[in-house]
């Protein structure tokens, strides 16, 4: 199957409401390119450095999200162009990104990241954290941001039950997040393995690679 017939299978597949990220970290613009002529524009990169590289070279309406963790001192380099970050993680990342994007008069959209796995590789806030994030001065004072939503990955686990846990979790918080700041509307939660399950459990945005690119080269 090519990227178009994996591209179009994957969208019949998922609602109309959900927002499908291709994510096509590692692989070559000639693929991105394959599925951009099918309709995609919204793609989803891990490095900074590869996101510029890709920017630089592709048609101008894409948009891109950066849904890898992201370290303070890269985000000057996409604050001119990257249209959604998902792994806000931090109070420091958010004013950061609230700083860099002060300089290109810029209103950067962030998901704030939950930790909703078992695991303890994944990064992520718990919900006290967020409830301290979103109540600090710093987060009050910030105008070149916009927290818009939600994101999380659930535990690498065949345990469909867990799986379906951990997202129900989520978007309980979400749930709650919305009565006390207006503007949320997206949970990005579901990859290539579970996003059918996040979808039933009420994620508006799904982040799928290996599914319509084929399986990834990271020598």
């Amino acid at each position: 199957m090519s990227v178009k017939d994996n591209l179009l299978q994957i969208k019949s597949d998922i609602p109309t409401n959900v927002t499908l990220v291709a994510v096509s970290k590692t692989k070559p613009k000639e693929a991105l390119l394959e599925a951009y002529k099918a309709g995609q524009r919204v793609f989803g990169e891990n490095k900074v450095q590869e996101m510029v590289e890709k920017w630089e070279a592709l048609p101008k309406d894409i948009e891109w999200h950066m849904i890898g963790h992201l370290q303070r001192n890269k985000v000057k380099y996409m604050a001119e162009f990257v249209s959604l970050i998902h792994g806000v993680d931090s109070l420091k990342l958010l004013m950061e990104i609230d700083k860099q994007a002060q300089k290109h008069g810029r209103v950067i959209s962030c998901l704030l990241q939950m930790h909703i796995a078992e695991e303890d590789t994944k990064f992520g806030l718990d919900e006290q954290e967020l409830n301290e994030l979103i109540a600090s001065d710093e987060f009050q004072t910030m105008e070149n941001i916009k927290v818009v939503g939600l994101m999380g990955m659930a535990t690498f686990t065949s345990d469909e039950g867990q799986i379906r846990k951990e997202f129900a979790h989520l978007k309980s918080i979400f749930e709650k997040l919305k009565q006390r700041l207006s503007g949320i509307s997206i949970l990005s939660m579901g990859m290539s393995g579970d996003y059918q399950i996040a979808i039933e459990e009420g994620s508006t945005m799904v982040r799928i690679g290996s599914s319509i690119f084929g399986s990834r080269n990271y020598s």
